[in-house]
């Protein structure tokens, strides 16, 4: 039953975050959205020191294509040599994978334009939603579900969890500090990269757990 609730869980947050995602896509162009990112732009261009902005850098190069793919690779390499779980490294490519295809996709849709005001770094392509911010959320909340699974203790789990959060949350923040997005992008991107990630792994534990009731069955 617990088994069951969870896979439930994983269903009715997918839908819900879906729904979040298309309430703030349909308010991207409106006033209120406007305004919100006109002062978390300046909340956080307000921070702007040399040291932070080196910082940001860093955050913004993590979360690019190139280094993504390269942690990804790691990952997959490390997991299949000392899980041995394939079902897992079928879930991990799905994750990263789609949620890249997934934002062109979306970015094709929208179409929005990037910010022009205090960029400190250029950037080409449409805005909504960051892709940077999307990668970064399917990246580190796939490597927190499949370790925890395999972290032995609490305290071990509970520091995988936030350094996947703190990694998320910097790698959005550090593209709204730089100029190349809106705060509203980030968002967009969280939630719908939230959706992927719940869906899939809704799938995935529907998968296993029906896995096992047809084993049990047939012994």
């Amino acid at each position: 039953m617990q088994a069951k609730l969870k896979v439930t869980v994983f269903l009715v947050l997918s839908i819900l975050l879906v729904l979040c995602f298309s309430v703030v896509a349909s308010l991207i162009k409106g006033r209120w959205i406007a305004q919100f990112d006109s002062s978390v732009i300046s909340a956080i261009q307000g921070l702007e020191t040399p040291w932070l902005t080196s910082v940001m850098h860093v955050f913004t190069f993590i979360g690019s294509t190139p280094v993504v793919i390269v942690i990804s690779l790691c990952c997959l390499f490390l997991f299949f040599k000392f899980l041995h779980h394939r079902l897992e490294l079928v879930l991990f490519i799905v994750l990263v994978a789609g949620t890249a295809i997934l934002n062109q996709i979306l970015k094709l849709v929208f179409q929005r334009e990037r910010p022009t005001l205090h960029r400190l770094i250029q950037e080409t392509g449409y805005s909504f939603p960051s892709g940077h911010s999307m990668a970064a959320f399917a990246l580190y909340a796939a490597l927190s579900f499949l370790l925890w699974r395999h972290v032995p203790t609490k305290s071990g789990r509970t520091i995988v969890i936030l350094i996947s959060i703190l990694m998320i949350l910097m790698i959005g923040s550090s593209r709204i500090y730089l100029g190349v997005h809106y705060p509203s992008d980030v968002v967009g991107a969280y939630l719908a990269s939230g959706f992927w990630f719940t869906f899939c792994v809704w799938i995935f534990q529907w998968y296993m757990e029906n896995r096992k009731h047809l084993s049990s069955t047939k012994e």
